[in-house]
């Protein structure tokens, strides 16, 4: 997990570096973006190796591999650090608003002082852009709706759940190597999969919080020490982000997870149903009022039900019915990511960005006891990472050669298309129709009018090669608004014409988002949970994926790779033989 640490700065590193030297082309910054990809390849311990075999390995210069060893020794980066005081926080925010670019960015920092959201909005609102060469309203218009679009809110500072998740899994991983640790869970908006999360909330069950404690006021590369007692150490990490460690004793451990997982709207439901009970609901126990005899406290599962309710998983917590459903028998069974047996979007290094070879790709799936895979490359028209024709040939008697050596799983022919602006995809049709699997996804051209937006996705839709809309609006969460579409009009289509709605389980996208599923929920859209995995290591998203499942309130049989390879196949052949839609 320090290898994912180190891994972590050097990216942010090379995002600060695109705004101090106004490029993302700039040499400095290709080179770190190079170095990123080349750390998710590295299995050995980053902070064993010295400045020399840092060096050895392919994509890491000697600028990086100093920066790396200056972590693991001091806990800082110098360079960090000096770009860190120049772009806080509010302006990296700011960063994240389409068409608001490094150059544009520095601009207004240096003319009309706009260090926030807050202060840009003041000036659109007070057409202060328009006296700015090369601005104008239409900069100010776009500018705004995509402030909208991304839901930032003024002087609210969150995290998307990327990032998050990467930083609180490390300190789980830090903290379960202390002795005294008997478990550590993440906790807050973070365990209900919330797609930005203001801070890390981690509780640990220990006998003894005070070594705990010290152990984490110990970690090499913390920013700050907030708070340190008996129940909570609040830190700012090494990213940046504040984590609030709560320590409670290992018979609390379910009551804790319940009311530090929340929601607050949640966790009122249940509290007033212990109330009516003559109960009392905390963070320490379920216990009778009077008497303050422990009903339950170990689990949240005992606890659920000693309130008269099935267990609730995090994701659904968000007072948005959860509970009366319980009650009534009628909340969907969850998903668990062990279930799914099989993984319809995965690239190969046979895509421009892929990372992982073919070969490789189908042993880790043969390893997950898979019973069906979709290799899914990026077809020809998206620049860069398009494969043509005779790659995907040659793609076809590799697969040939290798559905020899894996007889249980059976791998499909398939291929990532471009959704075009005007709705067309990649291929000729007979094309696209020799293939067994396609995927078709928005990667362009990302601020057309709804109208325009919605009628392209139909037209996808409608061909007759499409067997899944895949990341249906293309958000990348905290940094890319979706594309504005008729939710309903859309999801109609998918009804009409037999085609499934993705689940992409890349934590930067969980894309179609929770409200999204709930509504294709209604309207009996059958979904597709897949990882869109780029390199192997990316199968495991298929937990994120689950998840999202579970706060779309998706039942587990209408998700097709849930079902047994007999009753996939016969959905595939029923979906051949209806031809052109």
């Amino acid at each position: 997990m320090r290898n994912e640490e180190i891994r972590a700065l050097i990216r942010e590193l090379g995002e600060l570096t695109v705004l101090d030297e106004q490029s993302p082309q700039s040499f400095r910054a290709r080179a770190y973006d190079k170095a990123v990809q080349a750390l998710e390849n590295v299995s050995t311990d980053l902070a064993a190796m010295s400045l020399a075999e840092l060096q050895q390995i392919p994509g890491i210069g000697k600028a990086t591999a100093e920066k790396i060893r200056s972590y693991v020794d001091t806990g800082k980066i110098a360079k960090l650090e000096a770009l860190r005081e120049k772009f806080p926080p509010d302006v990296v925010k700011l960063s994240r608003i389409p068409g608001l670019g490094p150059k544009t960015l520095a601009k207004l920092r240096a003319t009309l002082d706009v260090q926030s959201v807050a202060d840009l909005v003041a000036a659109i609102d007070a057409e202060k852009l328009r006296d700015i060469p090369g601005l104008g309203a239409k900069t100010e218009e776009k500018l705004k709706s995509g402030i909208e679009r991304l839901g930032f809110k003024q002087g609210e500072q969150r995290t998307p759940i990327a990032p998050a998740m990467g930083e609180a899994m490390r300190w789980v991983e830090l903290l379960r190597e202390h002795p005294d640790v008997v478990e550590v869970v993440p906790c807050g908006s973070l365990r209900r999969q919330r797609e930005t999360v203001g801070d890390i909330d981690i509780v640990v069950a220990t006998e003894q919080p005070a070594a705990v404690t010290q152990f984490v006021a110990s970690r090499p590369g913390l920013q700050r020490i907030i708070a340190s007692g008996s129940t909570k150490t609040s830190v700012i990490g090494a990213t940046g982000l504040q984590v609030d460690v709560r320590f409670v004793r290992p018979e609390q451990m379910g009551a804790a997870l319940m009311y530090f997982t929340g929601s607050k709207a949640h966790n009122i439901k249940l509290r007033q149903i212990a109330m009516d009970k003559g109960w009392i609901l905390n963070e320490y126990a379920l216990a009778h009022a009077d008497t303050e005899e422990v009903i339950a406290s170990r689990t949240e599962g005992e606890i659920y039900a000693a309130l008269g309710l099935p267990l609730i998983p995090p994701p659904m917590r968000e007072d948005t019915g959860e509970v009366e459903a319980a009650r009534a028998g009628t909340l969907p069974r969850a998903l668990e990511a062990g279930e799914l047996l099989g993984d319809l979007h995965v690239h190969t290094t046979y895509s421009g960005d892929g990372r992982s070879t073919l070969a490789d790709v189908v042993a880790a799936a043969h390893a997950r006891g898979y019973r069906y895979l979709a290799i899914t490359d990026h077809a020809e028209n998206l620049a860069m990472n398009g494969i043509g024709r005779e790659e995907l040939a040659r793609q076809a008697d590799e697969l040939a050669a290798l559905q020899e050596g894996v007889p249980t799983l059976r791998l499909m022919r398939g291929s990532e298309l471009n959704i075009a602006a005007d709705g067309s995809l990649d291929y000729d049709e007979d094309f696209r129709l020799s293939l067994d699997w396609c995927v078709a996804a928005v990667h362009t051209a990302y601020d057309l009018p709804q109208a325009q937006q919605t009628e392209r996705l139909i037209r996808a839709i409608r061909d007759p090669a499409v067997r899944v809309i895949g990341h249906l609006t293309g958000r990348m969460i905290g940094r890319r608004p979706g594309i504005d579409i008729d939710v309903d009009a859309v999801l109609d289509a998918l009804v009409e014409y037999d085609v499934l709605l993705e689940i992409n389980s890349a934590l930067p996208r969980l894309d179609a988002a929770a409200p999204v599923l709930r509504r294709a929920r209604e309207k009996k859209v059958l979904f597709a949970v897949s990882t869109d995995a780029h390199h192997v290591k990316e199968l495991d998203r298929t937990q994120w994926g689950a998840r999202q499942a579970q706060r779309g309130w998706v039942d587990p049989d209408r998700e097709v790779n849930t079902w047994s390879p007999e009753r996939f196949a016969d959905w595939m052949a029923t979906q051949r033989a209806r031809g052109k839609r």
